[in-house]
C-alpha cells in the first residue's frame, strides 16, 4: 500500500499540497504522488520542476476529460422538464461518465492509503465514487465554500432528495456529500452557509508560517522560472507614490474582463504605480492590453508573493479572490458582488443568494 496521492487542477492546489507535505515529519516526506490534471489548466513545465525538487516520489499528468468530450453523454444532460425524468438521466449520467473516464486515469488509486482531491466536482470525483474508493476532498480555493456553496447551488431544487441519493452513490454531489468522500478540508468553517459534519477545518496560515527559509526557496524555485525579473518588478517601488497590485480573475467574458481591469488600472493608476498579477487560468494577454503597467507572470500563485516582496504593496485589489492569505500588502480590498453588479447581471455571480 502506498502512502499519499494528490490530484491537483490548479497551481494553488499544488501550492497547498506542498504546504501539507512540508508539514509532515521528515521521515514521512518524499513518499507522495502528485497528479496534475490538464483539464482546466496549462501547467507548462511544472511537472519537470516538481520532479527536480524531489518533494514527491512521483509526478504524473492526467488527461482528465469533461463530459462534453463524450458525445454519447450529451443526451443525458438534456432538460426533460420533469424532475424525476431529469433525476433518472442524472443517475445514468453519473455512472456512464465515470466509466468513460477510466481510460484516461493514469494511476491505480486503490493502491493509496490517502487520496487528496481538489475540486472533486471535476470528473475525478465521479470516477472515485464509481470505483468505490474513499478520498479526502479539498477546497478549490481559499475559503471557496464561504463565497460559493457550489454543492447546493449546482443542485438547487429538491436538494434533500439529491443529497440522499448521493449518500447512497446513486448520483454524485461534490464537497462532502458523496458516499466515498471521507471528509473535506477547508481553511475555515465559519461563514459556510450550510456546514456539514464532513467539513473539517485545516487553516492554511499555520502551514505557511511554519515553512523554513529553505522550504520557501524550494517553493519559489518550483513555481518561478524568471525569479530575478519578478523580484525586480515587485521591489521596484516608487517612493512617495502608492503601489497597487491588481489580481485578475477569469470572471466573465473577455470583453467585460478587459473593461473591469481597465477601469481598475485607470482608477488606481491616478495615484500611483499599478502592477497586474493575472490569474493562472486567465487567458487574456495583459501585457498586450495594458502595456503601460507591469505584469507579473500568471503562473505564480498569489501566496508565493508573501516570500518575495522586500517591502509590502500599499494595497492589493481583487474582485472575488479571497485575500485572507495576503501578507505582501498593507491593505487589501475585495470588491465583491456589488462591484460586479455594474458589469453583468447579478444572478451570474450571486450564487449563495440563489440557494
Amino acid at each position: 500500500m502506498r502512502d499519499r496521492i494528490y490530484v491537483c487542477h490548479t497551481f494553488y492546489h499544488v501550492y497547498v499540497s506542498l504546504l501539507k507535505e512540508f508539514a509532515l515529519p521528515k521521515e514521512q516526506q518524499g513518499k507522495a504522488t502528485m497528479v496534475l490534471s490538464k483539464m482546466s489548466n496549462n501547467f507548462g513545465d511544472l511537472k519537470v520542476r516538481l520532479e527536480k525538487s524531489g518533494v514527491f516520489e512521483e509526478v504524473l499528468e492526467f488527461d482528465e476529460k469533461r463530459y462534453t468530450f463524450f458525445p454519447e453523454l450529451l443526451k443525458y444532460k438534456e432538460n426533460k422538464h420533469k424532475f424525476f425524468l431529469n433525476l433518472i438521466n442524472r443517475m445514468i449520467f453519473t455512472k456512464k461518465f465515470a466509466k468513460l473516464q477510466e481510460t484516461y486515469v493514469p494511476v491505480d488509486f486503490s493502491e493509496y492509503k490517502d487520496i487528496y482531491v481538489y475540486c472533486d466536482s471535476d470528473p475525478i470525483g465521479y470516477y472515485l465514487n464509481y470505483k468505490k474508493i474513499k478520498y479526502h476532498a479539498m477546497e478549490d480555493g481559499l475559503n471557496s465554500l464561504v463565497h460559493v456553496d457550489a454543492a447546493r447551488y449546482d443542485n438547487r431544487g429538491n436538494f434533500g432528495i439529491k443529497a440522499f441519493l448521493a449518500k447512497h452513490n446513486l448520483l454524485f454531489i461534490q464537497n462532502g456529500y458523496s458516499k466515498y468522500c471521507v471528509d473535506m478540508e477547508v481553511n475555515k468553517i465559519e461563514g459556510i452557509l450550510f456546514p456539514i459534519d464532513k467539513h473539517i477545518e485545516v487553516p492554511r496560515k499555520p502551514l505557511q508560517e511554519r515553512l523554513t527559509n529553505n522550504e520557501k526557496e524550494m517553493i519559489t524555485d518550483i513555481f518561478i522560472k524568471n525569479k530575478d525579473t519578478i523580484l525586480a518588478a515587485l521591489n521596484d517601488m516608487e517612493d512617495g507614490r502608492k503601489n497597487y497590485l491588481i489580481l485578475t480573475e477569469p470572471l466573465c467574458s473577455l470583453d467585460i474582463r478587459k473593461q473591469i481591469f481597465g477601469d481598475l488600472a485607470k482608477e488606481y493608476g491616478k495615484n500611483g504605480k499599478v502592477i497586474i498579477k493575472p490569474h493562472p487560468r486567465d487567458e487574456m494577454d495583459y501585457e498586450k492590453e495594458f502595456p503601460n503597467h507591469t505584469v507579473i507572470e500568471k503562473m505564480v500563485p498569489m501566496e508565493i508573493l508573501n516570500f518575495m516582496a522586500e517591502r509590502p504593496f500599499d494595497m492589493v485589489i481583487s474582485v472575488m479572490t479571497d485575500l485572507n492569505g495576503v501578507e505582501f500588502a498593507k491593505e487589501g480590498i475585495r470588491l465583491g458582488p456589488d462591484f460586479m453588479d455594474k458589469y453583468e447581471a447579478p444572478e451570474i455571480h450571486r450564487q449563495n443568494e440563489q440557494i
